[in-house]
């Protein structure tokens, strides 16, 4: 599950009355929202009041970034991602987070809505009536306008009095530049005149501080004061305050070299973290090269222009809008849209890559990192090449559906198949992610439809690797519907050689559903040769998806052959490698098998804890219990074993305590090994 609040990577400065009035209002109003102009410290002010409430919060706190979101049908998802809700089923994906967060006690965060206010509007109004037990706090810098909103502005920081935005200033001075010393009654003086020009607003003050690395707190205060000398005096109004932010950030673009400016503006098109190597991708080009585009970068980030975490950059939506501005002055933005599309498309052809490689673990994170930019490659390729965007939907499509995210794979394959109906191994590829999709949504139909379409353009292309994956969706398809006879004949009718080393993670799918398909039929002896000699070659190839399978076949295998501690030993290392790749649906599967392990072993009350826990996991993606018919039994027999071993009392307070188990951290600590749960 991701629900989790961010780690705050800086101290916060001030803000205790704030932060009082917060915990107060949280404790009687439903809907919360903290306004205020842009860089104010809306968001900090949030992270830091959401941790604190999340102690009390029995499901504890989500926390959505909105910042990124460009296109309103993408705030269902970045909203579903948040509360760890990967929705599997056909249903509104609007009906089904209500249903999910119906009985669920937690404060969800949902950061800056300015940009999404109607919509937000909508969604927060129908969680509130859907969720009694639901509060949320939102960012923003107007008001959402919904019944029972109790909104706080959150002024700049003190410039007198307690001056907060002096000891601000000060502190991130010592991390800028640690040798400098406001003793002096100059340097004092010139910080505490820096801080009133900028009226208190944290980010143009953190602006500001930047300048330190190079010069003195006297000639900043200098260059400062002749950029303001334009600005209205009076009552400082948020207009006014506007303004200030505005010059400040154009203050901080005037001292920039002119390469970074550049760099600063071709930023702008990325929406969500990056790395340097895409930004020298994207961006280099004209009189930025690739290593002037990398040392530009760098620059940036020393002038607190872009965000630095350790492993990527990210640009705050304020400082990213003026970017924008600037490469639409450049007239540039058409063309970075399709640089940045271009290079979304090549990094999903290698991660298709990757999948085949000991990286499919490292790949997984990689795609997922890059969610939000691949959505807006995907929107601007429907626009202005509709092949490219079938095909970039068909290489991301399986690690979507691996991951939850089927609702929005659902939309974009649809509208990409019906802008380009030209047939051809893009197009097919496109179709068979759509009927995996309709799998893990329970359409097994439409899944088997798609998968004879796909064998049949693939036969007609004589393409061996798509007669691969098309063989895999059919076999699938057979074995949800119950019909194991008909998956094995698909998989052993499968051209090419037996080698499942070999450079395709196709074949290997192809294998796991002949081990499906004996395991069915009640060849449990073919399936475990089979099934061992499988997992050995995925860890030859570091397929850690299908060993992951493979083990969760082996552990059913165990126990039909009444071999429970093998069983409980193979469903542990199915959850170990399910924690590589975030599969929800394949965490429910193996903790169901993992409690029927540990019932068939006489263990009733952790049988029954960690059934219990595999249901709020089936919880998580919307169904009450899914898989293979074969293992309807298994379950079963689970709960009667576990009942006679310890009574019905013991086993449903067990049951309940493990259900209970459902905020990210916990789970988590399910997965780190942690199982069978104390």
């Amino acid at each position: 599950m991701a629900g989790y609040l961010p780690h705050e990577t800086t101290s916060l400065v001030g803000r205790q009355n704030e932060l009082g009035h917060l915990r107060n209002a949280l404790a009687v109003h439903r809907l919360i929202t903290l306004t205020g102009i842009g860089g104010v410290g809306k968001t900090r002010v949030a992270l830091r009041a959401a941790g604190r409430a999340a102690p009390d919060c029995p499901d504890g706190a989500w926390w959505a970034d909105l910042s990124p979101v460009h296109d309103e049908r993408l705030l269902l998802p970045t909203v579903c991602d948040a509360v760890g809700f990967s929705d599997h089923t056909t249903r509104s994906q609007a009906d089904a987070l209500c249903a999910w967060l119906a009985d669920k006690q937690g404060l969800l965060v949902l950061d800056s809505c300015e940009h999404l206010v109607g919509p937000c509007r909508s969604l927060v109004g129908d969680l509130l009536t859907a969720a009694p037990g639901l509060t949320v706090l939102a960012t923003s810098r107007q008001a959402l306008a919904v019944g029972g909103e109790y909104v706080v502005e959150i002024e700049p920081l003190p410039v007198e009095g307690d001056r907060a935005a002096l000891t601000l200033f000060t502190e991130r001075a010592g991390q800028v530049a640690p040798g400098l010393s406001l003793a002096d009654p100059g340097a004092a003086e010139a910080a505490a005149d820096i801080c009133r020009r900028l009226e208190g607003i944290p980010l143009a003050v953190e602006l500001a501080v930047a300048q330190l690395r190079d010069s003195s707190v006297e000639k900043v205060a200098e260059r400062l004061g002749s950029r303001f000398e334009t600005l209205v005096r009076g009552e400082r109004t948020g207009a006014l305050r506007h303004q200030t932010l505005r010059t400040a950030i154009g203050w901080s673009h005037e001292l920039c070299e002119p390469l970074e400016r550049l760099l600063w503006a071709r930023l702008s098109v990325f929406r969500g973290p990056f790395d340097a190597e895409s930004a020298r991708a994207v961006c280099s080009g004209g009189p930025l090269s690739a290593d002037e585009a990398g040392r530009a970068l760098r620059g940036l980030t020393e002038k607190s222009v872009v965000g630095w975490d350790g492993t990527r950059h990210r640009m705050l939506d304020t400082v990213r809008d003026y970017g924008r501005m600037w490469l639409a002055e450049l007239g540039e933005g058409e063309e970075l849209a399709d640089r940045h599309a271009e290079h979304c498309l090549a990094l999903a052809r290698d991660a298709d890559a990757g999948w085949r490689s000991a990286e499919q673990s490292e790949w997984y994170r990689r795609v997922a990192d890059v969610h939000i930019d691949i959505c807006t490659a995907l929107d601007r390729l429907l626009v202005t090449d509709p092949g490219r965007a079938v095909e970039l939907v068909g290489l991301v499509g399986f690690y979507w559906s691996c991951c939850g995210h089927l609702h929005e794979l659902r939309s974009y394959v649809e509208r990409a198949l019906a802008l380009h109906p030209l047939r051809g191994p893009v197009r097919s590829r496109a179709q068979w992610v759509l009927g995996v999709n309709a799998l893990l949504q329970g359409e097994h139909d439409l899944a088997h439809d798609l998968g004879l379409r796909c064998d049949e353009e693939a036969q007609q292309g004589d393409d061996t690797e798509a007669s691969l994956a098309a063989g895999y969706l059919l076999g699938l398809s057979h074995l949800m519907a119950g019909r194991p006879l008909a998956a094995h004949t698909v998989a052993v009718r499968l051209p090419g050689p037996a080698d499942m080393t070999a450079d395709s993670a196709s074949r290997r799918k192809c294998r796991l559903v002949e081990v499906f398909a004996l395991t069915g039929i009640g060849m449990l002896t073919e399936a475990h040769g089979l099934a061992t000699e499988l997992r050995a070659a995925c860890a030859e190839t570091g397929d850690w998806w299908t060993r992951s399978y493979t083990e969760y076949q082996l552990a059913l295998i165990a126990l039909f052959q009444d071999r429970p501690g093998d069983a409980a030993a193979h469903a542990r290392s199915m959850l170990m490698g399910k924690r590589h790749i975030g599969d929800a649906f394949g965490i429910a599967l193996g903790l169901d098998v993992l409690a029927a392990a540990l019932a068939a072993q006489g263990d009733g009350e952790q049988a029954a804890l960690v059934f219990g826990t595999s249901q709020a996991y089936w919880h998580t993606v919307g169904h009450p219990q899914r898989g293979t018919p074969e293992l309807g039994p298994v379950r079963e027999e689970c709960e009667r074993s576990a009942r006679a071993a310890i009574g019905d009392e013991a086993y449903d307070e067990a049951f309940h305590r493990g259900a209970s188990v459902r905020t990210a951290p916990a789970l988590a600590r399910a997965l780190d090994g942690q199982l069978p749960l104390p």
